[in-house]
């Protein structure tokens, strides 16, 4: 038996033509109602909703110690007063932030303050309250501000950070 290449190339050609105008039709099946519902628009996202703690609250010198142990925040509190020899210093950022480190980060960078519907109020970078990033501040009176990581690694390493504010420089 004898075989053209002309007639498989034909064969294959049909086939593909075929194809395109099914996939073709697909399209267009929705335009006269026979397509599945088109999806709903994401919800827009919740608007921000402010800290109930101004960055100007936190910009200035601070001692700085941290501990696991909720027994241990008393002698953590003295321990962060005496750092204030060496002070951790929270800058003004130039967008209404704050100056600071995040976990593991060499270089310290602007830092938003963030509100929460919880009530809760937490530091860290761009994006919705409690990310992956930021920080919880755990409790905060003006002179003593405890934080605490959300992210479990970090906050397993570094504990409960105990910041002091330190006496102006006379």
């Amino acid at each position: 038996m004898i075989r053209s290449n002309g007639g498989r190339a034909a064969l294959n050609l049909g086939a593909a033509a075929a194809l395109a105008v099914f996939l073709g039709a697909c399209g267009s099946i929705g335009s006269i109602g026979l397509n599945s519902p088109s999806p709903q628009p994401e919800p827009a996202a919740a608007p921000d909703i402010p800290a109930t703690i101004r960055s100007e609250e936190l910009v200035g010198r601070w001692g700085l110690a941290s501990y696991q142990n909720p027994n241990d925040r008393a002698r953590t509190e003295a321990a962060a007063k005496a750092q204030c020899r060496n002070p951790y210093v929270i800058g003004a950022g130039t967008h209404g932030g704050v100056i600071m480190h995040l976990a593991d980060e060499a270089t310290p960078q602007e830092l938003r303050l963030k509100g929460s519907q919880s009530g809760k109020n937490y530091i860290g970078p761009e994006g919705p309250a409690g990310g992956e990033k930021d920080r919880e501040i755990v409790s905060f009176d003006g002179r003593v501000l405890i934080t605490r990581f959300i992210d479990p690694d970090a906050a397993t390493r570094y504990g409960n950070m105990v910041y002091v504010r330190c006496a102006p420089k006379r």
